[in-house]
């Protein structure tokens, strides 16, 4: 079967809401934080219909804390389908993490240790949320700054393992892969060689913080050279993937963010040429 792409998109951001709604720019579709919007109504929630009436909407979590080892949260996941169910995402999304334990939320996207064990208690909670969202979601890989001594196999060969038993799909974060090479040492080829084509659904980019001996992924500068690079072969190995920019603070005016938006756009073509099938553009209701 042949991957959907659908183009080029944009973190949906506060400051932009006003910008988006009265211009229309050029962008394909926008990811929202879903837990921004998990509310019964209010101004935020005016402007996410407005929207949605003229792009598609991808939804994109912060709190499924999918690798947690609390039982799940069923009244989270309660109000997460009854979005989705509003919204009619094209699809959902949340990180390949822990945000805490004992019901504590550290507001950090923690790593896993990369071991058996791991692999099928998070594939099993993956089961369970996508029976209960009756949909299949996408999971992202987080950056990382520390390892575990217990971990048995590299990251990508964690990722690969649980997707595969869940039956899911990736959201491939190209900063986060370079972020994490960079602090643990690994080549990030070898990372995008090992993931299968066929679970790659969205890539993200962003920008970081480079402190010379160690990086942190902060979403609020442009996306580095290195970055791109990176991205063009990730566009060589998986095709034409549906590819959005994320930016969290220091946020720049909606034009800037376009302009970055379209060097992803070349890239593409110069990869692809013209020959890029978007199956859903600017798709409206």
């Amino acid at each position: 079967m042949t991957k959907k792409n659908y183009g080029f998109g944009l973190g949906l951001r506060t400051d932009h809401f006003v910008d988006v709604i009265e211009t229309q720019p050029n962008v394909d579709w926008f990811e929202v934080v879903t837990e921004n919007f998990m509310v019964a109504g209010g101004k935020p929630k005016n402007f996410l219909h407005q929207i949605r009436r003229d792009y598609p909407i991808f939804m994109h979590g912060v709190s499924l804390s999918i690798g947690s080892v609390d039982p799940l949260d069923t009244a989270y996941l309660s109000e997460l389908k009854k979005l989705a169910d509003e919204v009619e995402p094209l699809w959902i999304s949340d990180h390949l993490c822990f945000t805490g334990m004992g019901k504590i939320n550290s507001h950090d996207l923690l790593p896993l240790p990369y071991s058996e064990e791991a692999i099928n208690h998070v594939a099993d909670r993956i089961i369970q949320v996508q029976d209960f969202l009756g949909r299949q979601i996408l999971l992202e890989n987080v950056s990382s700054y520390l390892t575990y001594t217990d971990s048995q196999c590299s990251e990508w060969e964690f990722i690969s393992e649980i997707v595969k038993k869940a039956d899911c799909h990736i959201l491939l974060d190209i900063n986060n892969i370079y972020v994490s090479a960079r602090n643990h040492g690994f080549d990030p080829l070898d990372y995008i060689n090992a993931i299968d084509p066929a679970r790659v659904k969205q890539f993200h980019l962003a920008g970081h913080s480079d402190y010379g001996d160690y990086v942190i992924d902060t979403h609020d500068q442009d996306i580095a050279d290195p970055v791109w690079d990176l991205y063009e072969k990730a566009l060589v190995r998986f095709g034409a993937t549906s590819t959005m920019i994320e930016r969290d603070d220091n946020i720049p005016p909606l034009g800037d963010l376009i302009a970055e938006l379209d060097i992803a756009r070349g890239i593409s073509h110069r990869v692809f040429g013209n020959d890029i099938d978007l199956t859903q553009r600017r798709a409206r209701g």
